[in-house]
């Protein structure tokens, strides 16, 4: 075969594989249909929403919606999944059921979206002004399961859960006329405002779908309230509902504290972005813990001898106080990344330092100022939470600022190891940073001026205005520039994206006090503890049971091999239980014998020996004569 034709057999073999490669090789499938993106204009009609909740023993709410359309053809239903205060995408999609939907008379088929599972696909026939929608929310059925919020005698209606939008429009936009239908004898409570009452009917007064979905509506066979603020224009309330009628006393001292919580509130931020307030609180067991913000309400959830044993839950003191600062931090004034046009557009987390961050910073600090706890009881708070971070190996590679996604990325799930993958710090981590910044505007100053005046300045603007105003990090560094000139980007920054061992502590020891530790819990520590906790010391946490829930990354008994859901079975020779357990760390102080546990893992048990020597350890603040009492001033009430 002559050359060339050995070549141009050669390029036809070459042509040949290539055209099969080619045909051979999977390709990409069309996009899904778009969801139209929301448009800033006025939706044609009301939405009548109507939710019967009187099926309490099955936690089944029944939903009915009639939904005005101004034309036929190609439509999109939304389901909200992206709720302000969550920071995170919660689809409770699977709990919608028995979805139909009808128009003159004929039924009208609907598909989900094969991407976005929170999306329905319609087509609306020629001639149809009207859609009727049906379906039900199921509720979850046990306490574990979240969000419970049925219960024989309380329901918390969440409108989010019972509401399809259409796609298109700005949640501002959607007007929505709803109602409710309660069991018999329930009462409601609502920053809503009430058309009417009719026996077991509540009809609310229109409002925008961005209002009705932040206005929870708690109901309850046992309901009590109480006029924090007499007398005002604006008025607050705490809306309290329980399982039994006695559970509904709130203690005259106590209630003294709420009253002082909101006129501390008010000279704090010297403004109002509401209204009328409603803390909806409920004492139940049965129904799951919630603590949520809304512009003019707060959704609150404790359990039934809250009021009656006041001071054994200490840690959840500070609950109202940081709800309630919401009000201003967060909904009034919400990071702009924060701030999305409907409830299926995804929000970013960036600026959760200072939208949950300062909220807990002031949260506390009202809670000294209220008496909802003592100034002792909130600096032995922020000795707990410093003492987390003292100790916390995974802030040597993970920074404050990347944990503002873990409310995305991590949805709340239980964590293997979370000393050292760390979760949501922008909380507490936070409200140290926030600490930092207030003693170092006072230091600079000579006490002229603190992070108050940044307060009234920054969440203050606009009295009695309920529209968001939406910020950045460059007004938040702008704002702090004029009440105290200094580079506070490079500040914050710093702060916020550095990584390395031991906790930010220096607005403790600018507010006069240093993190000691010594044998003996305070009673705040006490009251947040969950099991044994022996942290600063062996290492490690333990349930009444036994098993271990938590072990402290890199500390001693994690060297020992040991990890959570293992069963300590006895402590040097003898059955577990707590105290035996913090009897053997005493004993092996200095030259004492190492701490030996019999564990069970499955069916296998060893023997473990932690060589600690150090005894018990718990977290405490000391004074420091060095410096002036800031920390001090900082939690005195303002008169």
């Amino acid at each position: 075969m002559r050359f060339e034709s050995r070549l141009a057999v050669m390029a036809l073999t070459v042509l040949v594989m290539f055209v099969r490669n080619a045909v051979a090789q999977p390709q990409r499938a069309p996009d899904a249909p778009r969801i139209p993106a929301p448009r800033d204009i006025a939706y044609p009609g009301v939405i009548h929403l109507s939710v019967d909740a009187t099926d309490l023993e099955r936690g089944i709410l029944a939903v009915h919606e009639t939904m005005p359309v101004a034309k036929s053809g190609p439509m999109i239903l939304l389901y909200p999944k992206w709720l302000p205060g969550n920071h995170a995408p919660h689809l409770f999609t699977e709990r919608l059921a028995g979805l139909s939907i009808s128009a003159l008379g004929q039924k009208v088929a609907w598909r989900r979206d094969t991407v976005d599972m929170s999306a329905f696909h319609i087509d609306v026939p020629n001639g149809v002004s009207i859609l009727n929608i049906s379906f039900q929310y199921l509720s979850p059925m046990t306490a574990r399961e979240w969000p419970r919020l049925m219960s024989p005698n309380i329901v918390d209606i969440w409108w989010p859960t019972v509401t399809l939008y259409p796609a298109g429009y700005f949640a501002r936009q959607i007007p929505v006329e709803a109602s409710l239908k309660l069991p018999e004898n329930f009462k409601p409570a609502s920053a809503l405002a009430i058309g009417s009452l009719d026996g077991q009917i509540v009809k609310f007064k229109s409002t925008p779908l961005e209002t009705l979905v932040d206005s929870p509506v708690v109901a309850g066979r046992y309901f009590k309230q109480y006029d924090l603020d007499p007398g005002a224009t604006a008025r607050v309330r705490l809306d309290l509902f329980a399982d039994r009628p006695e559970d509904l006393i709130v203690p005259p001292e106590v209630l003294k504290n709420y009253e002082a919580l909101v006129r501390q509130a008010h000279k704090l931020f010297a403004s109002r972005h509401y209204d009328h307030y409603d803390f909806l609180l409920w004492l139940s067991d049965a129904l799951s813990p919630v603590g949520l913000e809304h512009q003019q309400s707060s959704e609150d959830g404790a359990g039934p001898s809250y009021f009656h044993d006041w001071g054994a839950s200490l840690a959840t003191h500070q609950l109202a106080p940081h709800e309630f600062a919401h009000s201003w931090n967060g909904k009034f004034r919400r990071p702009a990344e924060l701030w999305t046009p409907n409830f299926n557009v995804p929000m970013r987390d960036s600026l959760l330092w200072v939208y949950e961050g300062q909220t807990q910073y002031w949260g506390q600090v009202l809670s000294a100022r209220s008496g909802l706890l003592t100034p002792q009881q909130v600096m032995d708070a922020l000795a707990t939470y410093a003492a987390a971070y003292d100790h916390q190996p995974g802030r040597a590679w993970r920074n404050l600022q990347d944990t503002d996604n873990d409310p995305i990325f991590a949805e709340g799930r239980p964590q293997s190891w979370p000393s050292w993958q760390r979760n949501e710090d922008y909380y507490y981590e936070g409200q140290l940073l926030w600490l930092d910044v207030d003693t170092l505007i006072r230091e600079r100053s000579g006490g002229r001026r603190s992070l108050e005046n940044f307060a009234k300045a920054f969440f203050g603007v606009d009295d009695t205005s309920h529209v968001t105003l939406t910020y950045g990090f460059d007004d938040v560094v702008k704002t702090l520039n004029a009440v105290q000139p200094y580079d506070w980007a490079a500040f914050l920054r710093t702060r916020l994206d550095s990584i390395g061992s031991g906790a930010p502590l220096d607005g403790l020891a600018r507010g006069g006090y240093r993190l000691v530790y010594t044998d003996t819990e305070t009673d705040f520590y006490k009251s947040s503890e969950a099991g044994t906790d022996l942290t600063y010391s062996l290492g490690l946490i333990a349930a009444p049971t036994g098993t271990i829930t938590d072990v402290l990354w890199d500390g001693p008994a994690f060297k020992a091999g040991l990890m959570p859901g293992i069963q300590v079975v006895a402590v040097n020779g003898v059955a577990f239980d707590s105290g035996r357990l913090k009897s053997a760390v005493t004993e092996a102080i200095g030259n004492g014998p190492a701490v030996e546990l019999l564990i069970k893992k499955g069916v296998a048990y060893r023997t473990v020996r932690i060589d600690y020597h150090d005894g018990l350890r718990y977290p405490h603040l000391e004074r420091l004569a060095s410096a002036p009492a800031r920390l001090d001033d900082i939690l005195a009430p303002k008169s």
